[in-house]
């Protein structure tokens, strides 16, 4: 088995890439990581240059991959290493550029170590040849952002710093309806989320659930417009460009759902989720109109709506969010690993997340006695 980096995933086929992607995962998919290339959101100029890792047989067949890029800096990643930059370059380090597995601005775990699920050898090829490019190349570490448990296992085993965190999801207990969901809540918490929704009505605001064919390339302007306004507000930096949401609706029709709000017949707000089989995954939002709960019933309330409909399993809401406990999402550690070159630090690192780790643990335990339900606090 050999390793070689690819700089354009759109040299590579489309089928063989995501045949190696476990539970359909549309994040990891050809045409989601194409989109992001195709549109300029990664690449030259972006911070974010595509790096893939290859693994083929002696026959040159693709038997593993791994999404990748060089990074020169550690914005769009969810897993915050700032402060380890600034405390590498105050000892006279260079900490960019560094290699990053992830899928760029999507909070959303997963598979990195992409091969069959009864390919072990390939999965510790790729965690050696990452190390091992890694060093060949004089970067400082290595990061691999938001791992499956499957992943965690194979990067301990192989010695990679293993690093938590807390997001919050929602699980789909069986039920029929959302009134079976409130069923399962306390009754203050019941009453509250019934409280949020009924308020909406006042203000005259219908939701509309959208997939495939019924985007429309209109839809797609509002929406980015939604995204900038809420982007604007928060002092941050538009990532995305118009053309990506325009690629992925091309790419990945049937794994969208858009949730638009309309108030007396024009588009408000709107929310962009991906779709498997089994989860519904909610990425961005943005709003013209600030009003009380809007933000809730688009992002949270109508994903529970379209998983209890569709029978899926659970929602993943995305990073960051306390308030989403009191909605229904319950806290689910995640975990990135990281390589890093200078032993010294390495060192440093690894004492800093023996504390950090507990620290995350106790947090999330601590959650899970303030959620909604009535068999749980």
């Amino acid at each position: 088995m050999y390793l070689e980096p690819c700089r354009d995933i759109h040299t590579l086929n489309a089928a063989e890439w995501d045949s190696l992607i476990p539970d359909q995962n549309p994040f990891l998919s050809h045409g989601f990581l194409g989109a992001l290339e195709t549109s300029g959101s990664v690449g030259e100029g972006t911070g974010w240059e595509p790096f893939h890792l290859l693994l083929h047989d002696s026959d040159k067949k693709l038997r593993g991959a791994m999404p990748g890029y060089i990074k020169s800096h550690s914005y769009g990643e969810y897993v915050f290493d700032h402060s380890w930059a600034n405390g590498f370059e105050r000892a006279g380090g260079s900490y960019y550029p560094k290699f990053l597995s992830a899928v760029p601005f999507t909070p959303v775990p997963g598979a990195r170590l992409l091969a069959p699920s009864d390919d072990a050898q390939a999965r510790d090829a790729l965690i050696a040849g990452t190390k091992e490019l890694s060093d060949r190349l004089s970067l400082s570490s290595a990061h691999v952002n938001f791992i499956s448990t499957e992943d965690k296992a194979a990067f301990e085993r192989a010695g990679w710093h293993i690093r938590q965190g807390v997001q919050f999801h929602w699980h789909n207990d069986g039920y029929q309806t959302f009134d079976d969901f409130l069923g399962a809540l306390s009754s203050r918490k019941r009453k509250n989320i019934r409280k949020e929704r009924q308020s909406l009505s006042a203000h005259n605001i219908t939701f509309a659930r959208l997939s495939g064919d019924d985007i429309k390339p209109h839809h797609w302007d509002c929406f980015y417009d939604f995204y900038l306004a809420t982007i604007e507000k928060k002092w941050g930096g538009a990532y995305l460009t118009r053309g990506f949401f325009e690629a992925i609706g091309q790419n990945l029709r049937d794994k969208i759902m858009l949730v638009l709000a309309i108030q007396d017949g024009q588009m408000i707000a709107g929310a962009l989720n991906l779709m498997n089989d089994k989860c519904l995954f909610g990425r961005n939002w943005g709003a013209r109109e600030d009003i009380p709960n809007l933000h809730f019933e688009t992002c949270y309330y109508q994903a529970i709506d379209h998983a209890i409909e569709t029978k899926r399993s659970r929602v993943e809401a995305g990073a960051q969010g306390m308030h989403k406990v009191q909605r229904g999402y319950v806290p689910v550690l995640t975990y990135s690993a990281h390589h890093i070159a200078h032993e010294g630090f390495s060192d440093a690192i690894a004492r800093f997340l023996k504390a950090e780790n507990h620290a995350v643990t106790q947090e999330a335990e601590e959650i899970m006695h303030y959620t909604p339900y009535r068999n749980q606090g």
